[in-house]
């Protein structure tokens, strides 16, 4: 690397601190950028400074809106008593994918006492102001530590609101093979089981 010009070493290192972006892939993408025409560069660009100008945080969901327009609240075709509580905004993206025809709620994190996260630092006081209509909750978090923290914490304040809370079905993946299931996982899909019907 010490052949390349300085800018382009910058480049290869600004690539490379993008997640899943190893040393090889960075240099690929630089050098592909090097070669590109420059209205392409430009264009490339103008998007990232757009992405950064553009993209503000719904206050009432905490999802990512453009424009002071929440696609997501303002569409009254949307189940509105029912919200799937997430960790980041991102995760949003997934779980349209599914078809998922409710609300969102961003939390901003997951209660994680050993690192200072307390319910106080996230999104739980706007949550509960949204309660006056929703009959169900799904947490749709990670099934870590941190995420079945949050879940506890939040059932016990949706028990006094008489609100169904639920979570994502947890277990083994549709096509894998039980010889290939972790312990964990295998543990959760036989508590979990579901009656056939």
């Amino acid at each position: 690397m010490d052949v390349y010009p300085d800018c382009l070493k910058e480049l290869i290192t600004q690539f490379s601190t993008l997640p899943g972006i190893g040393k090889k892939t960075a240099e690929r993408l630089s050098i592909y950028m090097l070669n590109a025409n420059k209205d392409k560069i430009k264009d490339f660009s103008s998007s990232l400074d757009n992405l950064k100008d553009s993209i503000e945080i719904c206050k009432i969901c905490f999802c990512f809106i453009e424009n002071d327009i929440c696609h997501i609240c303002d569409d009254v075709n949307r189940d509105s008593t029912l919200i799937c509580v997430v960790k980041e905004p991102t995760d949003i993206f997934l779980i349209e994918k599914s078809g998922f025809k409710g609300k969102y709620h961003v939390l901003g994190g997951l209660i994680s006492p050993l690192d200072g996260v307390t319910p106080e630092s996230l999104n739980i006081d706007t949550l509960l102001s949204r309660l006056h209509d929703v009959r169900e909750i799904i947490m749709g978090v990670d099934p870590s530590n941190e995420g079945d923290i949050t879940m506890l914490y939040l059932s016990d304040i949706l028990k006094e609101n008489n609100i169904k809370m639920t979570r994502l079905a947890r277990g083994i993946p549709v096509g894998s093979s039980l010889e290939f299931i972790d312990e964990v996982t295998l543990t959760h899909s036989i508590n979990d089981r579901i009656e056939m019907k």
